[in-house]
This record gives C-alpha cells, structure tokens and sequence, in this order.
C-alpha cells in the first residue's frame, strides 16, 4: 500500500522520475489497491507519455469498469482495438462494458471476437455464452411480452397475513393488527445483526405496507423542516448493514422528531442488502414521518440482477419476495424538496433546460426506468467540471456541468441540488460553485475503496453540515457474495 502512495505522489510532481513505465507501474498498484478513480489519472498522465498506447487504454478501461463508468469503458477499449486489432483484453472490456449497460448486441460481437482470436479461452469461451444465453432469453421475454394494461402485479397474488409462522420462530411478532411497533423494529435489527431472518410472513407483511405507502405519493415529495428541529440526508448504502447501525448510533433512530431521508442505492453490493432494506422499510411503515426513501440506479431489476441483490433474497428468502421487493421498487418516489430549498435525487439533472418540478410529480415511474429521458437521468446523471451537457461517462444519462445546476435551481426557486450515485473520499463533495452536494454513506465502499461515508444534517434555514464516519467491522460476509455473474469478477 506505500508504495502505492509513494507511485501516486510521484506522478504529480512533474520530475524525472515520470515515466511511462513508472506511471504504469503506479498507476497498476493503485488498481490493485481498489484505487480505481487515482489509477484512472496515472493511467491517464502515462498515456499523455505514450498517447494511443493500447495496453494503457485498456487498463483505463479497466479501472473505469470497475467505477461503473462504462461509457468512458467501452470509449477507451475501442481506441486500444483501434490501437492494436490483436489485442484481445481490449475487446473483453468493451464487450463486458456493453453487457453491464445491456447492449447485449454489441457485446455478442466483441466476445464472439474474442474467442475466434483464442479459442482455447475458457473464460471468454463462458462469457459469450452467457451473453448468448442473456440474449435469448431477453427475445424470449419480448415475444411472449404481455401488454402493459393487463400485467398482472405480483402483489395482486400476494395475501401475507395468511401465511403461517413457524411455531419455533423466537422473535417478536406482530399483534393482529399488522402495526409495525418499535419493540418488533428493534427485535429485528438485532436479528440482522446476530445474521438471522426475520419471518417470511413479516417480510411480505413489511412490503405490502410499504407499497400501499408509496403507491400514494407523487414522483416528487415535498418534506418539509419544522422550526427548532434537524433533518439528515443519507446517500448510498449499498448493502452496508452495520455501517447504518453505525449511523443510527452516532446520529439517533428514525422518528418523527429525527427524520431522514435515504437517497437511493439501498441495496446491491454489499451482501446485507435485504436487511439494509427490509430495516429502512419497517421504519417507513411503523411512522412514515420518519424516513423518506427516494430510488436510486440500482433499485432497478437488471441492477439487482447484475450486482446480487436478487440473488440474496432468493437466498435468505424466496423467489417471490423477490419479485415483490421489484415492483416495491417501481413505487418509491424519484426525488424530494426539502423546505422549498433544496432538491434532493440519486443521479442528477437534465440533458434539456426548462425542467420543473411540477412536470417530474407527473412522471409514470411504475415502470423500469427507460434509457433515456428525466426518469432515466434522475437516477443515473452526474455533474460535471464542464460547463454546458456532455455524454456520460457511464454511459447512460447525461453529464451536466455548473452552469446547468444553477439553471435548474433559478427556474425552480431552489438554492441548492444534493445527490448521491458517486464515491467521495470523505464521503461527500461540494460542486458548481456551493450549488450541489454529492452526499455517499457507504464507508470502505465494497471493503476496498477506504472512503469514509457522510450524512448531511439539515435545520430549518437549510444551511448544510457534513459528518463523515468510518467503516465499522461485519461478519465474514464478501461484498458481492451472492452475485453470480462472471462479469463482476474478471
């Protein structure tokens, strides 16, 4: 891990000790540190050395992969191949880029490349296949396609206060009038955190409340700040359980008199996400003046699909309280006003002017999230250091720079934009001049990235104050460990 550092602090410095060989060397010992955002500036000084250098561009591919910037991916390994045609890492990271953003085509291609050029490849050989498979099974899907006004709703089956309780469950149970009480609340956290279940019934129970919750709601919420009293801003959580145990320690459980809002991004990653989620739920539904939850890139099914969600609730649970948890999904609200002041999203703003408040309350967010439009943007856009719109780094949505923000903000009467959607050493980052906040708390991100986490308090004059905290020991439970893509891995 020194010498990282010390390869890092070099590349800065302008001396002779800037090579390309060492920038690579650094650049490669901070990937392998899980620095991916400081590999990508080595990379990036070693290529301004040796520009068009395939083997560099395909290792800033690489570290882009890995920060979910899958524009800027599939943008760097295609001027490797234009660099070197017989470089097969180059096609490998553009095909897993293109299969990551479901560009399922595009990616058939490139490994189907890969393993005319090796065919002995077994790892590219179990990539096309599982491309192929995923591609069939998406034109399966489209054919027998049911039409959107007769989709029968997974919860329409669902009658949870029927299901049976196992006689040897030894947690607390609800009354016959299904209210979520703070005695089963915080009989559940210490379930979750000795790693036990809660009933599957209280499961079901606990989303179809919180359905009937948020099916209520417009796409945009308006929360307001009583006088005398503080409101927190939490961004991702990512399946970090105990670092939002550790939250609830250093700042107080949720009540109507300490409010919070979880700016999406709850699940995914991190291989507690059923109870992070299952947690924030039971609290929306005990005292819905408590939490508010808007949704994030990642409450979405190809999402969960990709990074373990859905695999984790099949496991711990069932198949069908997975399929609940998506539609459960499709309700949360896609952002909030805070006190008329400040607008709160997961992802960001717009690739055109005049967006109003009043036309994102009216969007059909029932739905999985289209590839593009304001639904899409407010949970994948980032801010930029450019003025003016530019294409994604991720690939999907757009890059909006201050001039943007500040825009938005005076066409809406607000002051201020906070998001979340991105890692920040210390947990947050102010931008666009004090316009807007990037707000993430999830500490260690995926045990690698050594970041803190941050919450933001606000009172009444909605004026911002930062605490960051530390990642706290789990049990032996590895970030991704119910993903089951080989993608994820390579």
């Amino acid at each position: 891990r020194d010498r990282g550092r010390s390869e890092f602090r070099k590349i800065g410095s302008g001396g002779m000790a800037d090579t390309p060989e060492t920038l690579k060397a650094a650049a490669n010992e901070l990937f392998k540190e899980g620095k991916f955002a400081k590999a990508v500036v080595a990379y990036s000084r070693a290529l301004e050395m040796t520009p068009g250098n395939a083997v560099l561009l395909s290792n800033r591919a690489f570290a882009h992969l890995k920060l979910e910037n899958y524009g800027s991916a599939i943008e760097d390994a295609t001027f490797a191949v234009q660099a070197d045609a017989s470089y097969t890492k180059a096609y490998y990271r553009r095909a897993s880029s293109h299969f990551l953003l479901g560009h399922l085509t595009e990616a058939l291609k490139d490994f189907k490349l890969v393993c005319r050029m090796h065919p002995n490849d077994r790892d590219g050989r179990m990539k096309l296949k599982e491309c192929e498979n995923a591609l069939r099974k998406r034109r399966f899907e489209a054919a027998i396609a049911t039409p959107e006004d007769v989709v029968v709703k997974i919860s329409e089956s669902i009658n949870a206060r029927e299901m049976i309780i196992d006689s040897a469950y030894d947690g607390v149970r609800l009354e016959e009038d299904f209210i979520i009480t703070s005695e089963f609340t915080d009989d559940m956290i210490e379930r979750f955190k000795a790693q036990k279940t809660i009933a599957s019934k209280y499961a079901f129970e606990i989303l179809m409340q919180a359905k009937t919750i948020f099916e209520a709601l417009p796409s945009v919420v308006d929360i307001p700040i009583p006088d005398g009293e503080k409101f927190t801003v939490c961004g991702d959580v990512h399946g970090q359980f105990f670092d939002l145990c550790n939250i609830f320690e250093i700042n107080g459980m949720p009540s109507a008199k300490n409010p919070y809002l979880f700016n999406g991004d709850f699940v995914d990653r991190g291989s507690f996400s059923v109870e992070v989620i299952l947690t924030l739920l039971a609290f929306k539904c005990a005292d819905p003046s408590s939490i508010y939850l808007t949704r994030g890139n990642h409450e979405t099914a190809a999402m969960n699909k990709m990074y373990g969600f859905d695999g984790e609730v099949k496991a711990k649970y069932s198949v069908k309280l997975a399929d609940l948890f998506q539609e459960v999904f499709q309700y949360l609200p896609l952002g909030a006003v805070l006190a008329k002041k400040v607008f709160i999203v997961h992802g960001g703003l717009f690739s055109r002017d005049g967006v109003t408040i009043a036309e994102l309350r009216k969007i059909n967010r029932f739905a999985e999230p289209p590839e593009s439009g304001p639904f899409c943007e407010m949970l994948w856009s980032d801010p930029g250091a450019l003025p003016g719109r530019h294409p994604s780094k991720r690939g999907v949505g757009v890059a909006f720079g201050a001039d943007v923000t500040k825009k938005f903000l005076a066409d809406n009467d607000l002051e201020l934009v906070v998001r979340s959607h991105e890692v920040k050493d210390e947990g947050y980052e102010v931008d666009h001049d004090g316009c807007l906040i990037t707000v993430f708390s999830a500490p260690n991100y995926c045990d690698q990235m050594g970041n803190k986490g941050a919450f933001i308090t606000f009172h009444a004059d909605c004026v911002p104050h930062f605490t960051s905290f530390d990642a706290v020991p789990h049990p032996p439970s590895r970030p991704m460990q119910y993903a089951n893509n080989s993608f994820m891995f390579q």
